[in-house]
């Protein structure tokens, strides 16, 4: 049975989604205002609201509130378990070439002779 990570699932549903991928672009050039996240996206305030929770319920932003502006920052470690993952799927599939390659160069041999 797999592997069944709750945080790397938020992770990987947060990043899902076009727009909050495009609002994570916008903040790695640093904190931004809600209202400034919203202006490209064309979405209503709460729809972006909700996109946002997304992000921060999976750790991929923290806000802040002061008086009546909600700016929002990026945590780039939250990130980490996604590329650990990842790390993780390239070396078990790198070995399984690895090991079909062999296979099929010992299977080439073994014609010519």
């Amino acid at each position: 049975m797999a592997k069944h990570d709750p945080d790397l699932s938020l992770l990987f549903h947060a990043l899902a989604d076009p727009t909050r991928r495009s609002i994570l672009t916008r903040l790695s050039r640093g904190s931004a205002p809600v209202t400034e996240l919203a202006e490209p996206t064309g979405l209503r305030l709460p729809t972006v609201m909700r996109h946002l929770g997304v992000l921060q319920e999976a750790g991929l932003i923290a806000t802040a509130k002061d008086g009546r502006v909600r700016t929002c920052a990026i945590v780039p470690e939250a990130l980490a378990p996604v590329g650990a993952w990842l790390d993780e799927q390239r070396a078990l599939w790198e070995g399984r070439l690895d090991r079909l390659e062999d296979y099929a160069m010992k299977l080439m041999e073994e014609r010519k002779s």
